[in-house]
């Protein structure tokens, strides 16, 4: 029996076209506010601690309590994300960071800590929607750029964190640490106001879980900013995620890296939990945040210890690990375009991640090389790991379930870096053996990239 498609265009009020370049530029402007909140901590993580009556162990968790929530909210963000669509979700996500950001900078008396937690929480609970929703857009908007649009969001969350851990000192000094913490609530403001302009004339399913079968922008005739979204009667569920996944199918067989009929089994949702792709991402995955966030935390106060920094001294320093990750995420929406395979990519940043913990063990004198060197490494490891989430989980179904269970898996594991590494700092006594942990780490990032992306026919598992 033939099905007749009728495709229709809605009218300029109930719907209006959005340029892959526009929406890009939207996503980097609310990725600024994914990282800042969680590395604006660090640097006045002490007068902090002063004035909840916190002790270091205690405010220390503060920094790992959005990476738990990155964890246990992952399933919760995936299937908000399915009932409201990527779109909507992220302005939520947004509208969270703000929120929590004034909870916590409002924080005093006696439930302070508390105020603290419950703010942190939620800034957690907000990124966690971002995080799950970005690929599924990267996946939906830019089927043919994913590797561009996943590394320019990556440079943008970046830069946030470099703002952050550059002027929170500074502010703190100049107004107090809650009203330094407070002031970034600016960023997420600013953000929510573009985002909001940007899909108040979009559909509430584009890009909802099966997608559109229509244009998407970045691609068809919705490419360069003058084209129109094309809506169809029939063209939901089953049959748009075939038309994704020929498109993602057909890029991977003329590249090399992704046999079709692989493709095509995993555009089945229900196969990304049975794939072992899904689970070696998740190592990886893992390895990446417990590192960024142990990194993240314990930097400053390892440079103050080890090069003898003055407090803003440090967090001018550890701003090398933050900003140079802009140039890492970079690097590879470059490399893509000139068809260095990912496993070559992938090598490359764990080579320069592992040589963080390796050089300030070896020669610490020389921790500006090492600082850089992890920093273009965990702007580039990321976008890596997420862009063979959004190129080879097969629909946009697959792609968000898959970021669900490798944030999932991965944020478990985070969660534990920065108490963890601290812990083993106040037993050794020193940070020889909490720098010897993140190189145990990151070794095991290390060989699940290995066995995911080589050889390049073996990616496709």
């Amino acid at each position: 029996m033939s099905t007749t498609r009728t495709t229709t265009t809605p009218p300029p009020t109930a719907r209006r076209a959005v340029s892959a370049g526009v929406l890009l530029v939207a996503m980097m402007v609310v990725g600024l506010n994914f990282r800042s909140p969680i590395t604006a901590l660090p640097p006045v993580l002490p007068d902090v601690a002063d004035g909840l009556g916190l002790s270091p162990a205690a405010a220390g968790l503060l920094t790992g309590i959005p990476v738990l929530c990155f964890a246990l909210f992952a399933p919760v963000a995936s299937w908000i994300i399915g009932r409201v669509g990527p779109y909507r979700a992220m302005g939520f996500a947004v509208i969270g960071v703000l929120a929590g950001t004034l909870v916590r900078s409002a924080a005093g008396g006696d439930a302070g800590a508390w105020i603290a937690v419950a703010g942190t929480a939620i800034i957690g609970s907000a990124i966690t929607i971002g995080n799950v929703t970005a690929p599924s857009i990267v996946a939906h908007d830019f089927p043919s750029r994913a590797a561009v649009a996943t590394g320019m969001y990556t440079a943008a969350m970046n830069l946030g964190s470099v703002f952050a851990t550059t002027l929170t000192f500074p502010l703190s000094a100049w107004l107090g640490w809650r009203a330094a913490l407070g002031a970034w609530s600016v960023l997420a403001v600013v953000a929510l106001a573009w985002w909001a302009w940007i899909i108040r004339g979009m559909s509430d399913d584009d890009g909802r879980g099966g997608g559109r079968g229509g244009d998407r922008a970045g691609g068809g005739d919705q490419a360069g900013g003058g084209g129109r979204r094309a809506g169809s009667a029939s063209s939901e569920g089953a049959s748009s995620d075939v038309a994704l996944l020929d498109v993602a199918s057909s890029r991977a067989a003329s590249s090399g890296e992704v046999p079709v009929a692989v493709a095509q089994l995993a555009g089945r949702a229900g196969s990304v939990f049975r794939r072992p792709l899904t689970w070696l991402l998740a190592v990886a995955f893992a390895g990446q945040s417990f590192s960024y966030f142990a990194v993240t935390g314990v930097l400053p106060e390892l440079l103050g210890d080890e090069i003898g920094f003055a407090p803003t001294e440090a967090g001018l320093a550890a701003s090398l690990f933050q900003g140079v990750a802009v140039l890492g995420s970079l690097v590879l929406p470059v490399s893509r375009g000139m068809r260095v395979p990912l496993w070559a990519a992938s090598a490359l940043v764990s080579a320069c991640w592992l040589a963080l913990p390796a050089g300030l063990l070896m020669a610490p004198d020389w921790w500006a090389l090492w600082c850089s060197l992890a920093g273009f490494a965990q702007g580039g490891n990321f976008a890596v790991i997420f862009t063979i989430v959004a190129q080879r989980a097969g629909s946009p179904v697959a792609v968000r379930k898959m970021a669900a269970t490798v944030q999932f898996c991965g944020y478990v594991l985070a969660f534990t870096g920065p108490s963890v590494t601290f812990a083993v700092h106040d037993a050794a006594g020193g940070w020889d053996l909490p720098l010897l942990l993140v190189l145990g780490v990151l070794l095991a990032m290390t060989a699940a990239l290995v066995v995911a992306t080589w050889p390049p026919r073996r990616a496709a598992v």
